[in-house]
């Protein structure tokens, strides 16, 4: 008698048919409220949402409520944007991941000869962080300008360019400027021509002097506990380290921008320049942590907002969660324990998110 083999194929769909969006809401409720600042919440497994939802106040003195339409400041999750705007100069041949600071800031210290746009792009730089040169006295916003010459006469850094990793929101700073003096345009038009208009993000903005539309404004816990408004702090008004907002409907258009590689194919980018984490705990390189296994995140923290981004372009998963509340990963974390019980995401993100600070 011929025995017969049957051969079981495991594919992506299969692994993650057991997502469920009525899980997923049983959890988003427990997480959310309808009468203070709240959150969203969007899952996209292929081509297909399997939860896209946001309860709260966008906008409590107007009486708007969060919607998948409402434009949360991404704070850092912004990198992703920034990085993508030089990766499209690069690809233009306008400029190298190989040119230094030099470059384009004639003027600045001797180590911005040894500085290149890649050790911005993976935090290698080594550049003294910006927020420790504020004075005490300072009471007005900084710009990416600012961010400029409060660096550029420094002439040291905390390690040689290329050989450690060390957070740096002012290297994606610079990257703004760069874009700048390489295009001929100002950051907000690039972006908008190049990025957000031909991938239909019709909403999405840099922070400037325009109105934001769909605008959601950021609280956080004073010393009693309760939430007050905190949109603003003296960092908010810098935009290549934390300045895009966004929606849930928008960033769907970005994942499928990613996922299609409309702009720029990522992979081989992300892995030419990645720069190894502390601890063996992963990699970093054009504003995403990432693995071997192909799990990409990024959080964002900023004094009104709190965002986590997981993209599995293997996987073809995305979840994101923006959050109009400050210091508010944690309400995530429910969501993220369902996840890694499915094992959608094997990944310790918050070791990642740790590396932020």
């Amino acid at each position: 008698m011929e025995k017969i083999i049957f051969i079981l194929i495991l594919c992506p769909t299969f692994l993650f048919s057991q997502l469920s969006s009525k899980d997923i809401n049983t959890l988003f409720a427990q997480i959310s409220k309808e009468n203070t600042a709240g959150c969203a919440l969007l899952v996209v497994q292929g081509d297909k949402k399997i939860f896209e939802k946001a309860k709260g106040w966008a906008n409590e003195a107007r009486s708007e409520k969060l919607t998948p339409l409402s434009n949360f400041r991404m704070a850092s999750v912004s990198k992703q944007f920034t990085a993508m705007s030089i990766l499209i100069l690069e690809k233009q041949g306008k400029l190298s991941f190989d040119d230094p600071l030099i470059k384009f800031f004639p003027d600045f210290s001797p180590v911005g000869k040894t500085i290149k746009i890649k050790h911005l792009l993976n935090h290698s730089s080594g550049l003294i962080d910006y927020e420790a040169l504020m004075s005490d006295t300072l009471t007005r916003q900084l710009s990416d300008t600012d961010v400029l010459n409060m660096v550029k006469n420094i002439d040291s850094t905390y390690f040689k360019a290329g050989e450690s990793y060390r957070y740096s929101n002012g290297a994606y700073c610079l990257m703004t400027l760069i874009v700048e003096r390489v295009s001929g345009q100002s950051f907000t038009t690039f972006m908008a021509e190049h990025i957000f208009q031909p991938l239909g993000m019709a909403h999405t903005q840099i922070f400037d002097n325009q109105a934001i539309k769909n605008r959601a404004y950021g609280f956080a816990k004073n010393k009693k506990g309760q939430l007050a408004p905190r949109d603003q702090s003296l960092t908010s008004a810098t935009q290549g380290d934390g300045g895009v907002y966004t929606s849930l409907n928008d960033y769907f258009l970005w994942y499928k921008a990613l996922q299609n590689n409309s702009l720029v194919s990522l992979d081989s980018i992300r892995q030419l320049h990645k720069n190894p984490l502390p601890q063996n705990k992963g990699f970093y390189n054009i504003g995403w942590f990432f693995n071997d296994e192909g799990e990409l995140f990024h959080s964002g923290s900023t004094c009104g907002f709190s965002n986590v981004v997981i993209y599995m372009p293997k996987k073809r998963v995305l979840v994101a969660f923006f959050s109009n509340i400050a210091d508010n990963h944690k309400a995530f974390r429910p969501i993220y324990d369902y996840l890694r019980a499915k094992k959608v995401v094997q990944s310790d993100i918050w070791q990642w998110h740790d590396l932020t600070n």
